[in-house]
């Protein structure tokens, strides 16, 4: 059922899921793919032989502008030490799902509920609920905000920021506008290779003194273009 949800090109087979996803433009897709990018590298890194996710698009692409569905866990039966001769009664997963703007958890929640209750064989009962949910995010780089921190990064890194969408979860930031009525920008100072969350997670000094820098400079700018 769970590999189900995923076809021969790595489309998500959930009915509706798609509905409410943010096309990207082409010219965004062209400001993305002008970020320095090596997929050997980055393959590499992760320790696989071969990158996977949606035909049709780049990997940043697949992490930036388009939606996902991941299986964080799966366990069942007799995990013990040895072997049982036993037939599992129950079976357990996690399941995940990256939104992109426009997309609402509690409905991609429901799509995903509904489908494996769809899907599943008249042997089988499924009881499944959320865990939490947050609303994805996107800056608008027309926005003043998004301006200033160019501008401010550009002074102090002595080149222009290119935009390109991430992948993480900051659900607090679409909390921020709704309730406050305001743009929010990111200015992020870390690398790639920082292992973010990790037990060796790591903040170069040099970035970190850069950002000491570069705030200032954003407030400035913000200030002159407000």
């Amino acid at each position: 059922m769970i590999a189900s949800l995923h076809d021969e090109n790595n489309h998500i087979t959930i009915p509706g899921f798609y509905d409410d996803v943010a096309i990207a433009t082409e010219e965004e897709r062209k400001l993305m793919a002008m970020a320095p990018f090596d997929e050997k590298e980055y393959a590499d890194d992760l320790g696989v032989k071969e990158l996977w996710g949606e035909k049709g698009y780049s990997t940043n692409e697949r992490t930036g502008i388009r939606p996902t569905i991941e299986l964080n866990g799966i366990w069942g039966g007799y995990t013990g030490e040895g072997a049982k001769t036993v037939l599992p009664g129950k079976a357990f997963a996690k399941i995940s799902a990256r939104l992109v703007p426009n997309q609402s958890s509690d409905k991609i929640t429901e799509l995903l509920i509904n489908h494996l209750q769809k899907i599943a064989p008249p042997y089988i009962t499924i009881k499944a609920s959320l865990h939490h949910g947050g609303e994805p995010y996107m800056t608008p780089i027309d926005s003043t905000a998004y301006k200033a921190a160019a501008k401010a990064m550009e002074t102090t890194f002595g080149k222009t920021p290119i935009p390109v969408r991430g992948g993480g979860s900051i659900p607090i930031c679409a909390l921020f506008e709704k309730e406050l009525g305001i743009k929010i920008v990111f200015m992020g100072f870390g690398l790639d290779s920082d292992n973010l969350h990790s037990p060796n997670e790591k903040f170069n000094l040099d970035n970190f003194y850069k950002g000491i820098e570069t705030i200032p400079y954003f407030h400035k700018c913000f200030a002159e273009m407000s």
